[in-house]
């Protein structure tokens, strides 16, 4: 598999919104081995409280996150870009294994490397419980929804 990733840095406004758009729809598939392809072999992460670092812990990360986050679906959104740096805000839903149904927050920062792969991601995100009757994300994003924001509430 090629270790190329297009667009590559320094971004446009165009170029970031696709590095975006592809992260959301890897993320989405809920697959760790090709979410982590996207990343370098020694990226370094922070997510929440937990550091992660290099493909083999990501891929262990997220098969434990979605052994816990069942029916996980995610929105990302653009906030900003420069170089080889893009900040995005998201939101995401899912279930635990009582039924209990959360709105996930975050914003992360990312930095690439002229591959285009992602070298380093971090992420804040605090977690709201909701009704099921609330819920506002169900599956992968339409395509003729690809770069709509996403409202706050």
């Amino acid at each position: 598999m090629s270790e190329d990733r297009p667009p590559y840095p320094p971004f446009t406004q165009e170029t970031a919104l696709q590095k975006v758009q592809a992260a959301e729809d890897a993320w989405n598939t809920r697959d760790p081995r090709r979410v982590a392809s996207a990343y370098t072999r020694d990226s370094t992460w922070r997510n929440r409280d937990t550091f992660v670092r290099g493909r083999d812990e990501i891929v262990a990360f997220l098969t434990r996150k979605w052994e816990r986050e069942l029916d996980y679906a995610l929105r990302k959104s653009l906030w900003a870009f420069h170089e080889d740096r893009i900040a995005v805000r998201f939101q995401y839903e899912w279930h635990d294994a009582e039924g209990q149904w959360w709105r996930s927050y975050g914003n992360e920062l990312w930095e690439f490397d002229e591959r285009g792969l992602m070298r380093r991601r971090e992420a804040s995100i605090n977690d709201v419980p909701i009704p099921e009757a609330d819920r506002r994300i169900r599956g992968p994003r339409p395509t003729d929804e690809h770069g709509v924001d996403f409202p706050l509430r």
